[in-house]
């Protein structure tokens, strides 16, 4: 998906902004020589950027703009290392919110529905992302943030909810509960809109089934707007990104190479318009590939595919690289296995190497010593490593109202 002309002109006024706004990219272009655009060739003679650099400008180094245009900021949702804070200017929230009104359009979602928010909010990009693009919509916003599951059936049934915005990991703990407590039809909902990480077909299928909703996956992170980059249609054909509003580039994670439509490697996504904080070939770290071809919906935005992990997820254990989409697929192919699982990787002492466990659940109509050593096998011939495997009654395992921890590495202790 090569850079068309009108990109281009776009990535050059967004180089010269930077480069004129004195802020942390500035420095940078100006050392490497770069004062704009005119060619392909010249757009990949551009450095990545990536979430390091960020931190390095913390906290409004990357800020692109005088103070009195900046109406909000917001943070992202990581754990580790200095927070990074992106400034929005209202033109940026305008756009964002244009962004999530078409990915809602896109899921067949109308302003006769009511969508129920159940994202966090706050510094976080995802609740208010959502809620301004169903505001945009002219949807029925009922803003429930994250947790209160209590509350949020009694909302859900009382006000006939018929779109659930979640996590897959808070949709699948609703779907559970729904099913427990036999509320299926008490509810209204008949799409989900899923976003923050990614989820198995195992898991998708369950909570479709048990909700009796059509999923849509929805992209998006905080440094480039938020959720709401693009979203996969009825088709369900991979993700649709707005290459009005964006640029998205597959590399090679470990070479930097672009690597051609089609093959899989990192996204690297370019903001085109963005005011606040605009930020020009930044490694996502999310793998994907680009579709190639028209989608039958009609549609001419590009599309990747279902996120398939990330490149900083990978874990290695006796020399062998590890990603939990592996994991998942192997899983996905254990008769009675659900979708969630746990992954300890410990170093033992007296034998001097490493030992990896996996936890599973799974239905209490299979064997689970059987089940234990299918995984087993499984494993040791599709990844030539044999963990221990645990095999565990469902809802064993913890749930979460956000995203899901599956690989614990007590190594790093």
């Amino acid at each position: 998906m090569k850079i068309s002309n009108k990109q281009l002109k776009l990535v050059d006024r967004q180089i010269k902004r930077i480069i004129e706004s004195g802020n942390y990219y500035s420095e940078v272009y100006k050392k490497a020589g770069i004062t704009g655009v005119s060619t392909p060739e010249d757009f990949e003679k551009i450095p990545f950027t990536d979430k390091a650099d960020l931190r390095n400008a913390y906290p409004l180094g990357i800020q692109a703009v005088p103070d009195e245009k900046v109406v909000r900021i917001h943070s992202s949702s990581g754990t580790t290392g200095k927070p990074v804070i992106i400034p929005y200017t209202a033109k940026d929230v305008e756009d964002w919110a244009e962004m999530f009104a078409r990915c809602y359009r896109i899921a067949g979602i109308t302003a006769s529905d009511r969508i129920q928010i159940t994202p966090g909010y706050g510094l976080w990009t995802a609740g208010i992302g959502f809620q301004a693009g169903c505001e945009k919509l002219g949807a029925m916003a009922i803003p429930m943030g994250p947790g209160n599951t209590e509350k949020q059936l009694q909302m859900m049934i009382d006000l006939k909810s018929t779109v659930i915005c979640a996590t897959s990991s808070y949709a699948l703990l609703l779907a559970e509960e729904i099913n427990r407590r036999g509320l299926k039809d008490k509810i209204c909902l008949k799409k989900g809109v899923i976003g923050s990480e990614r989820w198995s077909d195992a898991k998708r299928n369950y909570i479709a089934r048990e909700l009796g909703i059509e999923l849509f996956d929805i992209y998006g992170l905080t440094e480039i707007y938020g959720p709401g980059i693009g979203i996969n249609c009825a088709e369900q054909t991979g993700m649709h990104v707005f290459d009005d509003y964006l640029y998205l580039e597959i590399i090679d994670p470990v070479t930097g190479e672009v690597l051609p439509d089609g093959e899989e490697g990192e996204i690297v996504i370019t903001t085109l318009v963005k005011e606040g904080a605009p930020l020009i070939r930044f490694r996502t770290h999310d793998l994907s590939r680009i579709i190639l071809g028209e989608c039958s919906c009609g549609l001419s935005y590009p599309r990747i595919d279902t996120i398939k992990g990330r490149s900083d997820d990978m874990f290695k254990v006796r020399g062998v690289n590890m990603f939990p989409s592996q994991v998942e697929e192997i899983l996905g192919m254990v008769d009675g296995v659900s979708s969630e699982y746990k992954i300890d990787v410990a170093h033992d002492d007296i034998r001097n190497r490493d030992i990896i466990m996996v936890t599973v659940e799974a239905e209490g109509r299979v064997d689970f010593t059987k089940t234990a050593e299918t995984i087993k096998n499984l494993f040791r011939s599709r990844m030539q490593i044999t963990p221990n495997v645990a095999v565990v009654s469902l809802n064993t395992l913890p749930r979460s109202e956000k995203k899901t921890q599956r690989v614990f590495d007590h190594r790093k202790e």
